[in-house]
């Protein structure tokens, strides 16, 4: 099964290319030639990915007569960091890389940001390429062209919306994932579908039991549904513009935002605190938005089958508090939720009394 994307944005004249079949990753270096015209790389990834998939990589752009350099990146959030894209930069001024090069990113969403934006701000811009290897970064991350880095005042606070000549997805390596990564991205997916998809949550619903399984056939029609209903939304507002529909996808990202910045990122996976965050603002869509009850025990369900975690580890509320006053979503510095009255219509952000959103957050097991 093949499909190939060109997501076309309509303020100015650009353009990303996705493709997404089954064994892609083999057509990397001559998908990367059409699309850049590049004769050298600089292949981002971190060291686990190497391992898994770096050969590949390196062999198929090594056969479209693209010279590669592999520059690892350590692995997890934390690499996230601006002396992380430092060593990036340093990295591209000793291989004296130029204007027509281009930077392959291999790997899930923290190198697809990291090395999407030491693209955007080396030489002023330079080509990248995404080839994602998570479901979050294949569903998500590396489509839409947001890139950045944390600080350590709060999450993606600095980046810049430059996008990848093209997207290459791969579900097959997928499955090379470990379980509880795989689960934790698959949040994602469920996000999408509940926040602006109906018709891709109720096939969620249908396949659970294939997805938790990885059948190849299941879970390339989820990537597949998962990306274009993103590809609908970012094409419509490619720079999340105040008020812009494309704030409907952050739906529970302010909780989760805020609980991996209070934890230092060393608490759950980034699937696992936006699954935390979908169960409050389901929580309080229901309290403030209307949001029927059936359709947030069918999200709870959805999210429970993934044995997703229902409560907030041990975190006092103020610190969350704390963390969602950085968040870079806010307005007048106050912050707004993303809720949805119905399954598959988010809205954008709202204003939540203060005391409702600390009842929600201790009911999920915040702390005084």
């Amino acid at each position: 099964m093949a499909d190939d994307l060109l997501l076309k944005y309509p303020s100015r004249r650009l353009t990303c290319a996705i493709r997404i079949r089954g064994g892609a990753l083999t057509t990397l270096g001559p998908w990367v030639r059409t699309l850049t015209g590049a004769r050298r790389a600089a292949l981002v990834t971190d060291c686990r990915v190497d391992a898994l998939h770096g050969d590949v990589a390196r062999r198929s752009l090594a056969r479209a007569g693209i010279a590669a350099e592999t520059l690892l990146v350590p692995r997890g959030e934390r690499a996230k960091r601006p002396r992380e894209l430092a060593r990036l930069w340093d990295a591209f001024a000793a291989l004296g890389f130029e204007r027509g090069d281009v930077v392959v990113a291999l790997g899930g969403g923290v190198v697809g940001d990291l090395a999407g934006f030491a693209a955007a701000t080396w030489m002023r811009g330079v080509a990248w390429m995404a080839v994602p290897s998570t479901v979050v970064a294949q569903v998500d991350s590396s489509v839409g062209g947001k890139t950045g880095v944390d600080l350590v005042a709060g999450k993606n606070l600095a980046g810049a919306f430059h996008h990848p000549a093209g997207v290459l997805v791969d579900p097959d390596l997928l499955r090379t994932l470990p379980l509880r990564e795989y689960r934790s991205g698959m949040a994602e997916v469920v996000k999408t579908g509940f926040a602006v998809d109906a018709g891709l949550f109720r096939s969620l619903e249908r396949d659970a039991r294939a997805l938790g399984a990885r059948e190849p056939f299941a879970l390339e029609r989820a990537v597949r549904a998962s990306i274009r209903a993103k590809a609908r939304i970012v094409c419509r507002d490619e720079r999340e513009r105040e008020g812009g529909v494309r704030t409907a996808l952050n739906f529970g990202h302010t909780l989760a935002h805020a609980l991996e910045s209070a934890l230092d990122y060393r608490g759950p996976r980034h699937g696992e605190a936006v699954a935390i965050g979908m169960r409050v603002a389901a929580r309080l869509s229901q309290s403030h938005a209307g949001l029927d009850p059936g359709a947030r025990r069918r999200l709870e369900a959805l999210l429970d089958a993934w044995r997703l975690p229902e409560r907030i580890p041990s975190v006092p509320v103020e610190r969350l508090l704390e963390a969602m006053a950085h968040d870079k979503k806010r307005r007048d510095a106050r912050v707004r939720w993303v809720l949805t009255p119905r399954l598959g219509h988010a809205s954008v952000p709202r204003l939540i009394p203060a005391r409702a959103v600390r009842a929600a957050l201790f009911e999920a097991g915040a702390q005084p």
